[in-house]
């Protein structure tokens, strides 16, 4: 599948967990698990996926789940749904995600990242083209937010020391100004961050909520 020019359109495939199991780190900012642990979940996963849907190098985004509640979300959005068949981790939801997307461009982007802009991501998946599979560092340098295959599996390998993993296997480190693609929200602090950067309405939203309750 190609955009105007020839230039690829993207199939995004973003991974969400069961709500049970999501984010437990962010547990201490809504007070532990429960309706607003699940609602903070969620409001990160809509803005994602929203921002994916928005880029204009991106042709499709399919979400991988076993949550129903996160896939009607993502659906009521306009992103496709797949379920987590393998149920092995991460990585083999990505891979399942990314043997189901169309065509020859797919790119593994992450839940949580709630400042993200389209134009931060047309970017990056602009900078995709230089090499068969590219990814993007966290703000930290040790996670990975963005992996990206043309022509080629995609081979994920998210988890502990990402970046590190990525780079070993042939996968070229993307770097540019698009804070809000590197800000994943792993914890509170993340959180904050991310706000400092200005994030979609349902996160802000629920943000003001949760800055009200403190």
């Amino acid at each position: 599948m190609c955009s105007h020019g020839g230039v690829p359109s993207w199939s995004v495939v973003v991974p969400a967990k069961r709500l049970a199991l999501a984010k437990t780190r962010l547990r201490p900012a809504t007070g532990g698990a429960g309706p607003a642990h699940d609602d903070l979940v969620l409001a990160l996963l809509a803005d994602t996926v929203a921002a994916a849907l928005a880029c204009s190098a991106v042709g499709s985004v399919l979400v991988v789940t076993d949550d129903s509640v996160a896939r009607d979300v993502v659906r009521a959005l306009g992103a496709g749904t797949v379920a987590d068949e393998p149920d092995d981790g991460l990585n083999a939801a990505l891979e399942h995600g990314a043997r189901l997307a169309p065509g020859p461009a797919v790119a593994a982007l992450s839940s949580d990242l709630p400042a993200l802009r389209p134009e931060e991501l047309a970017a990056a998946l602009t900078a995709a083209g230089q090499a068969p599979r590219c990814f993007v560092p966290d703000a930290p340098g040790t996670g990975t937010t963005l992996l990206t295959a043309l022509d080629t599996p995609l081979r994920p390998h998210f988890g502990p020391e990402s970046a590190r993993a990525h780079r070993a296997s042939g996968a070229v480190a993307l770097a540019g100004a698009w804070p809000g693609l590197v800000r994943d929200v792993d914890t509170e602090a993340d959180l904050r961050a991310a706000l400092t950067l200005g994030v979609g309405p349902r996160t802000d939203s629920l943000a003001g909520h949760l800055r009200a309750a403190r």
